[in-house]
């Protein structure tokens, strides 16, 4: 299958996630407002979109704070080549981090973790990220080797630059930009939060979530615009990745969409750029093997 326009063979979807609800029930999904993904979505189903795409390997990710789900998701990925790596979940504030780590790793597909993620935008606790029991857990992950997923609101950048800042040590990967208020398109607080974060050499930040902050409806590739291209000028195109957030995404967009508007939103990127964005940054940060 020929890739998409724009899009390099080796491409890799750094974020998407898997489900099956009676396994692991997806509270957070509404079965009014989000009834396009209230529905098991599995390696199959996975492989029918990425394979029309011309993508060669994804990175699946954690979507509810359950260690058994990670187990789940590793062994999926051992019997899929496909999937490149898993970003997991682990309690953070365990004593033992290192040691649940090590157990992660022994199990079938181990060898792909390749990250662990908070979902620390629905943490009531401002300070979370400040408490030094979780700097603790995420200094464990980063001396693990495994990268550390940041996936929060807008108005939590603040406390992940002070977060990122104290912890040089640890690779940090912002998922979704943080969430830039798209729909109601004033970004100023976002834009400046987000140049003082790319300060910062130990993070990179994924192109992906965008279209779910948008008006799910009627969004616009122009909307989205000025979010990737003031990524393009901060982050630069070696500390950003590609991720559909698939199925998620599917609440304002089809995968094969995203991909080719995002294609359209990187015409600017010359090849070296664009492959850096599809492939390259993923395969260094999250160390994947098989590409």
């Amino acid at each position: 299958m020929e890739p998409r326009r724009g899009v390099p063979a080796n491409a890799i979807d750094a974020h998407h996630h898997l489900w099956d609800r009676k396994r692991h029930p997806q509270p957070w999904i509404d079965p009014v407002s989000m009834a396009a993904i209230d529905a098991d979505f599995g390696p199959a189903e996975l492989a029918a979109q990425t394979g029309p795409a011309g993508v060669r390997g994804t990175v699946v990710v954690q979507s509810i704070h359950s260690e058994a789900e990670t187990v789940d998701l590793l062994a999926t990925a051992a019997h899929h080549d496909l999937i490149l790596g898993v970003v997991g979940w682990l309690d953070l504030a365990a004593p033992d981090v290192a040691g649940r780590i090590g157990h992660l790793r022994t199990l079938p597909g181990g060898g792909k973790l390749a990250g662990i993620r908070h979902l620390v935008q629905g943490e009531p606790d401002p300070g979370f990220l400040a408490r030094d029991d979780i700097r603790r857990g995420i200094a464990a992950v980063a001396d693990a080797g495994l990268a550390f997923d940041l996936v929060i609101r807008h108005q939590q950048l603040p406390a992940v630059i002070e977060l990122v800042a104290g912890l040089p040590q640890v690779s940090f990967v912002l998922d979704h930009l943080g969430k830039p208020p798209l729909a109601g398109r004033d970004l100023r607080g976002w834009a400046d939060d987000l140049r003082t974060l790319a300060r910062l050499p130990n993070v990179s930040a994924k192109l992906s979530g965008l279209v779910t902050e948008a008006n799910w409806s009627s969004w616009r590739t122009s909307d989205l615009a000025p979010a990737v291209s003031h990524a393009l000028g901060t982050f630069g195109p070696d500390r950003l990745m590609f991720g559909s957030d698939w199925p998620v995404c599917l609440l304002a967009t089809g995968y094969r969409d995203w991909i080719e508007t995002l294609a359209g939103l990187l015409t600017e990127c010359d090849e070296r750029e664009r492959e850096q964005i599809w492939w390259r940054t993923a395969l260094r940060v999250y160390r994947l093997a098989g590409r």
